[in-house]
């Protein structure tokens, strides 16, 4: 290995030398390596996925409109400090997230796709942070002829895999945990390159806190633990944790919470402790520190949160999802995988570049699975893992496509065996499947609601995607066109892509996988768009718009926030609840400026009763007539997706 040219210090050890970058692989910067094909190919693919999915179907209930609601009264009230949903204070969340979609919603007016549009350019940012890494830690081992061969697969991959498109189809914080994480396993890797070339680490490490600050920023304490666990890792396995004292802590520090501390401060300041009351399992005094800090973070590790409203993920399941969530490119993970676990066994190799990525995908990959391993967890709580298994998967294609000479190349052996024995399996079940659903699915009647043709499953709700229990045979026949071309583009997913990589066509068979999958992607959205009055109830709002909708009536939700949630929104109108004082708004109702919106079964008949109209979104319509038309009218205004607005005149 040729040697660098910078000299060796006193203090440099066996195990720097034995990590150190290969002059090949540390003289051209990544920056230079870029591609313009590469990126057009890379913003192609998201401004068909990302931004061709801003404008439908509406906002969903629970979490995707509420965030954007929260946004849009934070603008109203030009309060950026505390988070209000529907009047009432809201501890959740950190801010960022809310921020994001506020100031996009203050340029381009309050639509729901101008508030989703900041996750949609997180995501085009996360491609390009995956792309650059990718190049760092690939392109020694890339083809002579296109050095960015690494990024760019990766970039591709996390554009393409099921995992992050699912979970930017509404609004959630974690893909940008996935941005943050990416940016911050660069930046490190970066400061160890400038210590072992004798240079000053401080640039690096400064944006290192800055990222780590905007990740806090954007889900709390894990923008902490993440970053730092990777570090912490990585030095102690390269026993190099002395390296720590080198990396400017307390400058670090103090840019950390520059960024990070005001918000903090101020939200405790704006929301001190009150008395709580008793019976509930509360302390004796609490605020916005007792809830967000040791309630959201703490209790939340612990399995012991007030309220437990959340899903729990058997452990299996979870390291199940966690590859799923990366098909199809899972099925170049394993051997990718095993791979980089060979690496990092052997003491001395051509490539210390190779080993580097080995270790660092692995140890971030790993901080994150295990944290939640540990930890409660829900079936998306893995994307931050994801890049890493990405780029992991796209070290094995990258090296699959270099050409060697006299010699068969191993990794396109295992690209081209695991496409043979897994992908093309996989993909040939799932379009048998799918096509035979798209044959024999009943036509559905005319006019039909899609909540007729489901069956209920509400001990499933509480997963993100819980209503995927709901759906029948009878109900597929929705899907038809949708069905059909998943079942087309799995065939040229696995047996397409295989014929291409026997017949040594490589990167065409990257692409056709690539290809494919982003055309599964929009027939999964147009199945998102189909069953969308389940889950959302624009249309619904938009109906009571059409009556005249004024400042005096009343909408009231029959149950919790969470039962139609994005009303508030396209209503732009305060909602009231029958007996839903839980969940969501139970902490924040606690607090003397919360407004009087929980409605009990009395105080509806008394307004139903009363001069003013009122709007009533129930699951129940017929016991609700039953019981309210002796009290006033009761006529339906609009129904879809299993809810009615019923009206009092």
């Amino acid at each position: 290995m040729k040697q660098s040219s910078q000299p060796e210090t006193s203090t440099t050890t066996r195990a720097d030398q034995a990590l150190r970058p290969s002059v090949a692989a540390t003289a051209t910067p990544s920056a230079q390596l870029w591609r313009v094909r590469s990126l057009a190919m890379i913003f192609a693919a998201w401004l068909v996925l990302q931004v061709g999915g801003l404008f439908r179907p509406g906002l969903l209930d629970d979490v995707d409109s509420i965030y954007i609601e929260i946004a849009r009264e934070m603008m109203l009230r030009h309060d950026y400090v505390t988070p209000y949903i529907n009047g009432v204070r809201f501890f959740d969340k950190p801010p960022l997230m809310y921020w994001m979609a506020a100031a996009s919603m203050h340029v381009f007016g309050v639509h729901d796709w101008a508030a989703r549009l900041p996750l949609a350019l997180g995501v085009l940012a996360l491609l390009l942070a995956v792309y650059a890494l990718g190049i760092r830690l690939f392109a020694s081992v890339s083809p002579a002829h296109a050095p960015d061969r690494g990024g760019f697969y990766a970039a591709l991959a996390m554009a393409t895999s099921i995992g992050p498109y699912l979970y930017t189809r509404f609004y959630i914080p974690d893909i940008l945990l996935a941005l943050w994480m990416t940016l911050a396993v660069h930046l490190f890797l970066i400061a160890l390159d400038r210590i072992r070339e004798g240079r000053s680490a401080l640039a690096p490490s400064l944006a290192f806190a800055a990222v780590m600050a905007l990740n806090v920023l954007t889900k709390g304490l894990i923008g902490l633990v993440f970053p730092i666990g990777f570090v912490f890792f990585y030095l102690l396995i390269t026993r190099r944790l002395r390296l720590l004292l080198r990396l400017h802590l307390l400058a670090s520090m103090a840019a950390f919470l520059l960024i990070a501390a005001p918000w903090h401060i101020l939200a405790a300041l704006r929301t001190p402790a009150i008395a709580l009351p008793t019976g509930l399992g509360l302390p004796a005094r609490g605020g916005w520190a007792w809830f967000y800090l040791y309630n959201e973070h703490i209790a939340r590790f612990l399995g012991k949160r007030i309220p437990h409203d959340y899903g729990q993920v058997p452990i299996p399941l979870f390291w199940l999802l966690s590859a799923l969530w990366v098909m199809p490119w899972t099925a170049f993970l394993f051997p990718a995988l095993s791979d980089s676990l060979r690496d990092l066994r052997q003491r001395v190799t051509a490539d210390e570049r190779r080993r580097e990525a080995a270790l660092s995908l692995i140890v971030w990959a790993g901080t994150v699975l295990f944290f939640f391993t540990l930890s409660s967890r829900q079936e998306y709580y893995n994307l931050p893992a994801l890049p890493a298994l990405a780029l992991m998967a796209a070290g094995l294609l990258c090296r699959a496509d270099v050409p060697v000479q006299g010699a068969a190349n191993a990794a396109s052996q295992s690209a081209q065996r695991w496409s043979l024995y897994f992908l093309v399996p996989f993909t040939t079940v799932i379009s048998l499947i799918s096509g035979y659903f798209a044959v024999v699915a009943p036509h559905p009647s005319p006019g039909a609601d899609i909540a007729s043709l489901l069956a209920a499953n509400p001990e499933f709700y509480n997963l993100s995607l819980g209503h995927i229990f709901d759906l029948t045979g009878d109900a597929m026949g929705l899907f038809r066109g949708p069905l059909a071309v998943v079942s087309i583009s799995m065939l040229a997913m696995g047996p397409g892509s295989y014929l291409l990589r026997r017949n040594r066509r490589k990167f065409a068979a990257n692409m056709t996988l690539a290809g494919a999958m982003i055309v599964t992607l929009l027939a999964a959205h147009e199945g998102l768009a189909r069953f969308y009055p389940i889950l959302g109830s624009k249309e619904l709002a938009e109906a009571i718009n059409n009556t005249g909708l004024t400042a005096n009536d009343s909408i009231i939700l029959d149950g919790e926030l969470t039962s139609g949630s994005s009303l508030i929104f396209y209503t732009k109108h305060q909602v009231h609840l029958i007996n839903g004082n839980v969940n969501g708004l139970w902490y924040g109702g606690l607090w003397p400026d919360a407004p009087q919106i929980f409605e009990s079964e009395d105080s509806l008949r008394k307004l139903w009763a009363g001069a003013s109209r009122v709007f009533l979104l129930t699951y129940a319509p017929k016991k609700r007539m039953q019981d309210l038309s002796s009290f006033g009218g009761a006529h339906v205004i609009a129904a879809a997706g299993g809810k009615t607005v019923l009206a009092n005149r």
